[in-house]
């Protein structure tokens, strides 16, 4: 048998015609997706841009709400903190300063004398 007489006998069976029909059929699907799905799209173009817009704007309210929060938490924390200071320091008491604390006095205490070189 001559190889133009297999691929005769490969290409007419029912097997290789079903699989060649199974392919075909599904470009055909595929075609008629593709066609459907684009009509969807233009019909929900307008859609999906407002829900963008509408969910951006929100986002926008969500930060500007949070920046809002952060300041005043922040004065309120910054406020608390400088009356706390302000306590602390109303009630502190300067420590006295003992005779060992204090500098050396440069009169009091001669300097020794740096040996000369020759």
């Amino acid at each position: 048998m001559t190889l133009t007489d297999q691929i005769k006998k490969i290409t007419t069976s029912k097997p290789f015609c079903a699989v060649a029909g199974a392919g075909g059929y599904a470009v055909d699907n595929v075609r008629t997706l593709r066609v459907r799905l684009r009509k969807q799209l233009r019909a929900r173009r307008d859609e999906v841009r407002k829900n963008a817009g509408t969910t951006a704007t929100r986002a926008s309210r969500v930060y500007d709400d949070l920046a809002a929060r952060g300041r005043k938490v922040v004065t309120r924390v910054s406020h608390e903190t400088a009356q706390g200071l302000k306590e602390v320091s109303a009630t502190a008491e300067p420590e006295p300063v003992s005779r060992e604390d204090k500098a050396p006095d440069s009169k009091a205490t001669p300097r020794a004398k740096r040996p000369t070189r020759a």
